[in-house]
């Protein structure tokens, strides 16, 4: 992954231009991205928007690539379509090239607008999520489908460096189909059956008693 961001000349042009593509149209919005690719199509982006500022902050190939390794880095816990989302929210708000922390925060605010916890206040919900899963009080459907779809027992037993990812993942997808205006619903939790105790008559004793000595040939 890496390697992808660290040479931008494989994808981009001269002045950071993604090759294949007309000057300053990222790619189609509908594609499926992986997270090099938001990174990439966000400094296309970047580079169409504030063209001026873009060039000094990254007046050459190597400094583009450092950016772009952080920011994939320190974006990692979102999803590559909430990158962009993200991104283009900043476009439309900021005068000035962004940095890092404004973009942390449009993500941040971009899951709050829709009543979603960060992934990782979604992760750590989950995991602490007592049984029944579904009379837990979510802070969001959303999290306790991506557990779900995750796994108690992985979230439950395996550590955070193999348990977050995965959560993650699912998490993202939720996400965007929230984005999108589908809804998610919990379905009830099953009703814990009513144990009725009663005493037994005298007859219903002696029944059964006499059918106990018969299972035991008394």
């Amino acid at each position: 992954m890496a390697s992808e961001i660290a040479d931008p000349a494989a994808s981009y042009g001269e002045e950071g231009q993604q090759k294949g593509q007309p000057k300053g149209q990222p790619k189609g919005q509908h594609a499926e991205l992986d997270q090099v690719d938001a990174i990439n199509q966000v400094f296309a982006e970047f580079e169409f928007a504030y063209h001026n500022q873009f060039h000094k902050a990254f007046s050459d190939a190597e400094s583009l690539a450092i950016a772009k390794k952080y920011w994939l880095s320190t974006l990692e816990n979102y999803s590559p379509r909430h990158i962009v989302q993200a991104a283009r929210r900043v476009v439309k708000t900021q005068e000035y090239l962004p940095s890092i922390a404004a973009m942390l925060k449009a993500c941040e605010q971009g899951f709050d607008l829709y009543g979603l916890p960060s992934p990782r206040q979604a992760y750590e919900e989950a995991c602490r999520a007592t049984s029944p899963k579904q009379a837990w009080d979510w802070s969001h459907e959303a999290v306790y489908f991506a557990g779900k779809a995750a796994g108690w027992f992985l979230l439950a037993n395996e550590p955070e460096g193999k348990a977050f990812p995965v959560f993650n993942y699912h998490y993202g997808i939720l996400c965007q189909q929230v984005v999108e205006g589908k809804e998610l619903h919990i379905e009830a939790a099953p009703a814990l059956t009513e144990k009725v105790e009663r005493k037994l008559s005298r007859e219903e004793q002696r029944e059964r008693i006499a059918r106990m000595r018969a299972d035991l040939k008394l």
